[in-house]
């Protein structure tokens, strides 16, 4: 399952992933061997697999002929891909969609590899040992797509609100095979129909963009996520010969002051952040299991997520749209020094990833905050320049929504001054031993008056502790399940609490698995602070955070 809606009437696509693949390893003593996985699929699932870091090589056979394109929404971490024995592209970031097209194609059954790798090494600025796990495999969703001779890559749709109502700022991108004389109609769903006549030449790129106004609508909002359709069409004199839809909602995200603001309403965040991770599927998880995730949230009293600490899968941004919940999404990047970030391949990967993430997700009106670079070298003046370099691209491409990065630099951040939000991760009662009422306005007061980010929304973008799901001790020692909960109370009331602050995100919803090579005091190597362990199972953290939760309105 790709998206939670058809995206195509015209265009003929097929799903080649939830279905059996072939899987061999290029190395170690399973070599060669020859395994039936379904796709999505991460080799640590498999049971020879679990701590296989190397390369592998994901084969299928389908049936085309003319021009085709495939579509990969995630491979971990690096893809080569090749047809009938030729490479046909490649990509670095298993958080990212990309494609590959194959023109002229012959009629008849062809053979698709897919050369998966999750090594580290210095080509990989971004994948390195961390606080979670690099998995190896097809992650997300695969498409073949059938194309005539020329289609449609994207359709952007940015709402903005004017004095005399909606509109929607529209961008259709459209390839040219062939050399093409066409006609493009961009159609709002209970809204304004615009065309345009193009006269292509092969190999051309073009970008259409176009304002169309709104008819009477209903404003997205937590309570009452309403989306609207956005198509696009391409036809000549035979008729309409492809066609991509898409979904938007009709809503404001502003900063104002010390406010962030949902269509005019000062919000507070009771979020978590959330990695992509299970012991059964590891980060190609399906459809019922990212349902459960947010069922799970949702019960606790949550209206956001943090997806930590890289863009996620499309689906679960469908999910957050049809049901309110708000999305902070960000680059990927977690604890990078001055000497990571120096790496020759940061600056491109990590603007990569920043590129793909809005070209892929911009429609998303669940997603309020783009956020870059999570607890990197932000006290430095060389890290400076990086933040400021991808801040200004995320401006670029999309100015609507405010922007941030979570920092862990005590009182040092020099960053604060670049974006639209100050954001904080902390861990009072659990890394410093502060009591976390006194912590939290320490750390408050200081960004309003001593930092660059003075009189801006202030932000925890994570705080917490950890517990072993199962140890239980009324001595409340740490790790212990009673710790966890009364942290967590204590944390919780000083943030809400504190004057000025906007909201909070629990660090984390669900226990999950770090890299094998990347220790760091973990118990189990696991990152262990979640209110449910990896399996989904309640620790006494639960019903704390629920209650509490529940207690803080949406709004402030």
């Amino acid at each position: 399952m790709i998206r939670t809606f058809c995206t195509n009437e015209i265009r003929e696509v097929t799903e080649l992933s939830s279905s059996l693949w072939s899987f061999s390893p290029c190395s170690g003593e399973f070599a060669g061997k020859v395994y039936p996985v379904v796709v999505p699929c991460c080799w640590e699932s498999l049971p020879d697999f679990t701590a296989y870091r190397g390369q592998g090589m994901f084969t299928k056979e389908f049936k085309a002929s003319g021009n085709i394109r495939l579509v990969f929404k995630g491979v971990s971490h690096t893809a080569t891909v090749y047809v009938d024995g030729k490479e046909v592209g490649s990509h670095y970031n298993a958080y990212t969609p990309f494609s590959c097209l194959v023109p002229g194609l012959e009629e008849g059954t062809h053979k698709l590899e897919v050369l998966a790798d999750n090594s580290f090494s210095e080509k990989s600025a971004l994948h390195i040992p961390n606080d979670y796990m690099s998995y190896g495999g097809i992650s997300r969703g695969v498409l073949l797509e059938q194309l005539e001779d020329s289609y449609i890559e994207y359709v952007h749709a940015v709402p903005v609100k004017e004095e005399d109502g909606w509109k929607v700022k529209a961008s259709v991108k459209v390839h040219a095979l062939e050399d093409k004389a066409c006609k493009l109609e961009i159609c709002l769903e209970g809204g304004e129909t615009v065309s345009e006549d193009l006269t292509l030449k092969a190999g051309q790129e073009i970008v259409v963009e176009k304002t169309l106004k709104a008819g009477q609508v209903t404003e997205w909002n937590m309570e009452s996520p309403v989306l609207y359709g956005i198509s696009a069409v391409l036809s000549d004199e035979y008729g309409a010969y492809d066609d991509l839809k898409d979904r938007l909602g009709f809503r404001q995200i502003v900063t104002e002051g010390k406010d962030i603001l949902l269509n005019g309403r000062k919000i507070r965040i009771k979020g978590f952040c959330r990695h992509e991770d299970h012991p059964m599927y590891c980060c190609a998880l399906p459809f019922a299991a990212i349902e459960q995730d947010l069922q799970i949230a949702r019960d606790l009293g949550a209206n956001a997520i943090r997806t930590s600490h890289y863009p996620n899968d499309e689906l679960f941004l469908d999910l957050c749209d049809e049901q309110g919940i708000l999305v902070w999404e960000e680059n990927h990047a977690r604890g990078l020094t001055e000497e990571h970030m120096r790496n020759p391949n940061f600056e491109a990967q990590a603007e990569a990833c920043i590129e793909e993430m809005i070209t892929a997700h911009i429609n998303h009106p669940s997603i309020i905050i783009w956020g870059i670079l999570n607890e990197c070298a932000s006290e430095t003046e060389y890290g400076y320049e990086c933040y400021k370099k991808q801040y200004e691209l995320i401006h670029k491409m999309d100015p609507s929504r405010p922007r941030s990065s979570a920092s862990c630099k005590f009182k040092t951040d020099i960053c604060f001054g670049l974006p639209e939000i100050v954001s904080y991760n902390m861990y009072p009662e659990w890394y410093v031993a502060e009591d976390a009422a006194f912590y939290v306005k320490d750390l408050y007061d200081w960004v309003q008056t001593d930092s660059p980010g003075s009189g801006k929304p202030f932000l925890v973008t994570e705080i917490g502790a950890g517990a072993i799901y199962g140890y239980r001790t009324p001595a409340k020692c740490k790790w212990s399940e009673e710790y966890q909960a009364e942290a967590l109370e204590h944390q919780i009331h000083a943030v809400l609490d504190q004057e000025g602050c906007s909201g909070i995100f629990i660090w984390q919803l669900c226990d999950v698995r770090i890299s094998f090579e990347w220790f760091a005091n973990r118990p189990r190597t696991m990152n262990n602070k979640g209110i449910v362990d990896e399996y989904r199972r309640r620790k006494l953290s639960y019903d704390v955070v629920k209650k509490l939760y529940h207690s803080y309105s949406d709004y402030r």
